[in-house]
C-alpha cells in the first residue's frame, strides 16, 4: 500500500510538470507572435480597434482623416458631415497623437457620433525625423500629422481603396459617389485640379491664390528644373484625395515621398515657396502627370484664403464638398462661410474645443 501511494505522487508530480511545460510553451508563442508590421511599428499602433479585422469583403466606405487636439472640433465636424449625408457604410480612421486620443474618444461616445464606426491610430512623428525642418511662413502647415497622407499603405488598415480628407473640410455630398469614382490604369490617386471652374477662377484672382506648380517648387533650384515640369502646369490639392493603395505600393509612392522630403531638409527646395508649405510639394512632385481628376464640384476650395472673399450662394448648394484651406478657417474669426460649416459642428463635451466668435471671448 505504501509502495503504491509513492507511485501515485510521483505520477502526480510528472501530471503537474508535463502542464507546467505546456504552459510555458504556449505563452512563449504568444509572446513572440507579431502583432503589427514593422513599418506599423514605426508609425504607431492601434488605440482602439474594431470588433472584427476590416477588410474589402465588409463593403465599407474607408474614410482616413486627421485630429489634432487643438482641431479636434473640426474633425468631428467633418465626421459628423460626411455621416449624415450618406447612407453608405462608412468606417472612420482617425488618426491622431497620443496627447489627442482620450479627447477623440470622448467627443465620440458622449456625442451623436457614438454610432459611427471607427478606429483610432497613433502616430509616431519620430518616423519624420530628418524629413522636415522648421517653415516660419506658415508654422501650422509643419504639424505631424499633415504627413500623415504621404504613409497610408502604412497605416492600420486593410483596404484596396481608400478616401483621405483634411480636417477642414465638410462633404455636402454622398462620399460613396468620390469613392467610387474611377481610377486611370497606373494611377495612385485622384486630386482635384487647381486649374477648374469659373467660380474657382475668379476667387483665385481675388485673393492672389497659387494655381501652378511655380506658386509650390522653387524654379531657381537646379533639382527643380532637373525635374522637367512646366511652371505653368497647373497645381492640385492634397488635401482631399481617392487613393489606390494597391498601386500605391506598387510603384513606392511613400519611399518617392520621403525621398523629396529628405532632399528638401538638406537642400530647401521648396520650403520657401510662396503657397505650398512642405507638405503640398511633394506630392505635386511624385503625382505631377500620374493623377486622376476629380470632378471639382467635389473639392471647392480656397475659402479659407481671405476673411473678406465669398463664393456665390447658389454655386455652395450645388458643390459636394467645401475645403477651408489657408488660414482663415471657419472654427476662428474672421472667417467666410461659416453658416455652412458651423451646421456641422458638434460642441466639444470636454469643452477644450471652443468656436471664437465676435460675441465670444473664448
Amino acid at each position: 500500500m505504501a509502495l503504491l501511494r509513492k507511485i501515485n505522487r510521483v505520477l502526480l508530480v510528472l501530471l503537474v510538470l508535463m502542464v507546467c511545460l505546456l504552459l510555458h510553451s504556449t505563452l512563449l508563442r504568444a509572446s513572440t507572435r507579431p502583432k503589427v508590421s514593422d513599418h506599423w511599428k514605426k508609425l504607431g499602433n492601434a488605440a482602439q480597434a474594431p470588433a472584427a479585422k476590416l477588410s474589402e469583403v465588409d463593403n465599407v466606405i474607408p474614410v482616413i482623416i486627421c485630429a489634432s487636439e487643438e482641431r479636434m472640433g473640426a474633425t468631428m465636424a467633418t465626421i459628423n458631415s460626411v455621416y449624415s449625408n450618406t447612407h453608405a457604410s462608412v468606417f472612420f480612421y482617425i488618426v491622431t497623437l497620443r496627447d489627442a486620443i482620450k479627447m477623440a474618444r470622448r467627443y465620440i461616445e458622449k456625442t451623436k457620433l457614438k454610432g459611427i464606426k471607427y478606429k483610432l491610430l497613433e502616430f509616431n512623428p519620430m518616423v519624420l525625423r530628418g524629413k522636415v525642418k522648421p517653415d516660419s511662413s506658415r508654422p501650422d502647415l509643419l504639424h505631424p500629422l499633415n504627413f500623415v497622407r504621404f504613409y497610408i499603405p502604412l497605416l492600420d488598415i486593410n483596404h484596396k481603396r481608400v478616401v483621405y480628407l483634411d480636417d477642414d473640410v465638410i462633404v455636402q455630398g454622398d462620399i460613396r459617389d468620390l469613392f467610387n469614382i474611377k481610377l486611370k490604369t497606373g494611377h495612385a490617386a485622384a486630386f482635384a485640379t487647381d486649374c477648374d471652374l469659373p467660380s474657382t477662377h475668379e476667387m483665385v484672382r481675388s485673393i492672389g491664390m497659387q494655381t501652378t506648380y511655380m506658386g509650390f517648387l522653387d524654379y531657381r533650384k537646379q533639382e527643380v528644373k532637373d525635374l522637367g515640369i512646366n511652371p505653368s502646369d497647373c497645381s492640385f490639392n492634397p488635401g482631399v484625395f481617392v487613393a489606390d493603395v494597391k498601386e500605391w505600393k506598387k510603384q513606392k509612392i511613400t519611399k518617392q515621398l520621403e525621398d523629396w522630403m529628405e532632399e528638401n531638409f538638406k537642400k530647401n527646395i521648396y520650403s520657401s515657396a510662396v503657397a505650398g508649405g512642405v507638405a503640398t510639394p511633394p506630392m505635386l512632385i511624385v503625382f505631377h502627370d500620374k493623377y486622376t481628376t476629380l470632378d471639382p464640384l467635389w473639392h471647392v476650395r480656397h475659402l479659407g484664403w481671405s476673411p473678406d472673399a465669398r463664393y456665390s450662394d447658389s454655386f455652395l448648394q450645388e458643390a459636394h464638398l467645401l475645403h477651408w484651406n489657408g488660414p482663415f478657417k471657419p472654427w476662428n474669426h474672421p472667417a467666410v462661410h461659416m453658416d455652412l460649416w458651423e451646421k456641422w459642428f458638434i460642441p466639444d463635451p470636454s469643452r477644450k474645443f471652443s468656436l471664437v466668435r465676435p460675441e465670444s471671448d473664448s
